[in-house]
């Protein structure tokens, strides 16, 4: 038996170590892969990192979000952690016969604790199939790979219970309301000999250890790598607001292109992404892309992205990225990795082997142009991937480097550096909406110096509120309220430009930067300190990116402001507005910004209004659809994505769909004419319901 014994620790030792290598091997080649990237500055903030992990990787705070799957995914993440400790267990059992960790009297508490998890993780297991074999959820994947780690999953909890239950046999120990499972094994088949119990005891030991080496071998080379790269991912995230987008310095000279045009354009960081994507299909399931039949899936792009860097990693390293090699010699990876040994130089050998584009090839323009940027995916992520500025890189590229736009997209454009807004309106008139009513006193910066006097706020009034008829509305009414309340505020009138974020989504960063600098100057120039808007977009511009070059100002949203001073008892709703409303979140104020109760706090202080909130509301809401400069683009595939949310609402049965920003007030107002319930289902701004109650106008609607 010793020599038996001294033959199955040499095995095991030969065999623990081959994976092990292999599994040191995978990770330094993808580490290898992921230092193609560009470097970047890593911000010091261990704490705030180490806070996130903790919230997010041992909370699994992202993954409750769905509770079932969340659910699931809390019992194989703990207990996977805690069946280590009864693997360790089990495998010193056979290699050392009779024996155990040496827990002394607790022992028994441990392996009740251990086969109470065992248990609950083949629940798991059971559950996990169903959902993604039998409910066949969308957003899953239902291939052989997929169900792969359940089975090794479940074969390591079976093999281990049923080991355990020969292990009592084997020794003759009595059965044990401490191990209640193995008990009950042992008492199922207690008719074997102990001869044969050890047997079957080594079958289910190597059966044990031989998934456990494989899953060691398979987690780096599958979408399972996140159990790796996703603490990492989350640990190294960036700590700038949600969705802040990178500054490009046009003065360095050493750039010969603009944007990502190829894999390892992307920053380091950027590419822990794609390795760390769990393959849950939460992004692609919030996307409003996705939802009305476009091209574009946020996990596809990552998935693809990943597979890219995998392949030209391979040609530029020469290292092979699937292990064993010999049963993976045919795959594309292994296959450039051999051919790059020979190639000569690393950049010469990966462009003469491996030469797909990363726009048109790996990634289509269609794609790249379907984003509204509106974050729902990155919102949903548990390993917080970045998708959003990643479409912006290749958009920048496109834009900046290759000269290319959609073509109402590039009119918009044209029409921002003529005159300072989308639509090449007179730039002379920017001011002439304060006109429309005489009841609104809107001064400008100008007027108020010429008589000496100063302003709390200085109110951003945007393109779409100066120039949209319909926006106009909005403007005055917050105006109103401002005067109402006694708040002193100013505009710039026909010094104010485009705020910049239209062409910064779209990829145009030079156009943004001009925009930036000059609308920082004219800020600096008249002494601003506070700035109030309608419009979200410039609300997080001005807040999040604009310090980058140089704003120093505090940054309101127009229904922050009006719910403080309605706290305050500065502005008094009186009059019912009875209506049943249901509150549309603006992506740039709420998944950006995290600004979701002000508007509502505002509605609900409204007497006679019931609020019905939308089954996708708050950090779920979705897009309107004219984020990311598609407001200037049409739509050519599938259902338009403003009469998907405008359905959305509907379904609530409201009188009055509400939001907080004059983007989605248009969207929402098309939506509702598509739908032809325009006369039965009104859409107004936050600002112009509470003008009506304060300032009353009985018998006539809001308009």
């Amino acid at each position: 038996m010793n020599s038996l014994l001294i033959i199955n620790l040499i095995a095991f030792a030969a065999v623990t170590a081959y994976a092990v290598y292999l599994f040191v091997y995978l990770i330094r080649t993808r580490a290898a892969y992921i230092r193609l990237g560009k470097k970047e500055e890593f911000q010091q903030d261990m704490k705030k990192r180490l806070e996130r992990v903790w919230v997010n990787v041992f909370g699994q705070k992202k993954l409750l979000k769905d509770k079932k799957s969340g659910i699931i995914h809390v019992l194989f993440f703990y207990g996977f952690i805690l069946v280590q400790f009864g693997a360790l267990d089990f495998i010193l059992k056979g290699l050392i016969p009779d024996s155990g960790l040496p827990l002394g009297p607790v022992y028994g508490v441990f392996t009740f604790f251990q086969e109470v998890v065992t248990l609950l993780i083949l629940v798991a297991v059971v559950w996990a199939f169903h959902r993604r074999y039998v409910e066949k959820l969308v957003r899953l994947k239902r291939g052989f790979k997929s169900g792969l780690v359940l089975l090794f999953i479940g074969g390591l909890m079976l093999t281990v219970l049923l080991g355990n239950g020969m292990n009592i046999i084997w020794h003759g120990h009595s059965l044990s309301p401490t191990e209640p499972i193995a008990s009950g094994i042992a008492f199922l088949l207690g008719g074997i000999s102990p001869l044969a119990a050890a047997i079957v005891f080594y079958a289910a030991w190597w059966v044990h250890l031989l998934i456990l080496l494989t899953f060691l071998v398979y987690v780096p080379q599958s979408k399972h790598a996140h159990l790796i790269a996703g603490p990492v991912n989350v640990f190294v995230s960036r700590l700038d607001p949600p969705g802040k987008l990178q500054k490009i310095d046009f003065e360095d000279e050493t750039q010969e292109t603009f944007g990502v045009g190829k894999i390892e354009d992307f920053r380091q960081s950027q590419l822990i992404d794609l390795y760390a994507c769990v393959e849950c299909g939460r992004c692609t399931n919030m996307c409003p892309a996705t939802g009305t039949g476009k091209m574009l899936s946020p996990m596809d792009l990552i998935l693809r992205l990943r597979d890219h860097l995998t392949n030209k990693g391979a040609a530029i390293t020469s290292k092979t990225p699937w292990v064993p090699q010999l049963a993976f010699k045919q795959t594309t990876g292994n296959q450039l990795a051999l051919q790059a040994r020979g190639a000569g130089a690393e950049e010469s050998a990966a462009s003469s082997i491996y030469h797909p584009s990363l726009i048109g090839e790996v990634i289509t323009e269609e794609e790249i142009w379907a984003c509204t940027t509106c974050r729902n995916c990155e919102d949903q992520c548990p390993v917080m991937n970045e998708h959003v500025d990643k479409i912006i890189d290749m958009r920048r590229y496109l834009v900046l480097t290759e000269g290319k736009m959609d073509a109402d997209a590039q009119r918009a454009m044209t029409s921002i550096e003529r005159q300072g807004n989308p639509w090449g309106l007179n730039r002379k008139e920017r001011e002439n909406w304060r006109e429309l009513r005489e009841d609104v006193h809107v001064p400008t910066v100008k007027e108020l110096k010429k008589t000496e006097q100063t302003f709390d706020y200085l109110f951003w009034v945007g393109s779409m509120g100066a120039y949209d008829n319909r926006s106009q509305k909005i403007a005055l009414a917050f105006a109103k309220l401002l005067n109402e309340a006694g708040v002193t505020f100013a505009i710039l009138g026909n010094k104010e430009k485009n705020s910049g974020d239209t062409p910064r989504r779209l990829g145009n960063e030079f156009l943004f930067q001009e925009l930036a600098a000059k609308n920082i100057e004219e800020f600096q120039k008249n002494g601003v300190t506070k700035i109030v808007t309608i419009d979200p977009h410039a609300y997080n511009l001005f807040k999040n990116e604009y310090p980058d070059f140089g704003l120093e100002a505090e940054v309101y949203h127009h229904t922050e402001l009006l719910a403080e001073l309605v706290k305050e008892g500065k502005i008094t709703p009186v009059h019912e507005v009875n209506e049943v409303i249901t509150f549309h979140d603006s992506c740039y104020l709420g998944r950006y910004n995290e600004v979701y109760d002000p508007p509502r706090d505002i509605l609900k202080a409204i007497p006679g209004v019931t609020l019905k909130e939308m089954e996708r509301n708050r950090e779920t809401g979705m897009c309107c659809g004219a984020g990311g400069g598609l407001m200037w683009m049409e739509e050519e595939t599938g259902t338009r994505i403003n009469t998907a949310r405008t359905e959305q609402a509907l379904q609530v049965q409201p009188s009055i769909i509400s939001s907080g920003c004059p983007y989605c007030l248009t969207m929402l107002g098309d939506g509702t004419k598509a739908k032809e319930v325009e006369e039965q289902v009104g859409t107004f701004d936050v600002a112009e319901l509470l003008e009506k109650s304060v300032f009353g106008e009985p018998g006539k609607q809001v308009s």
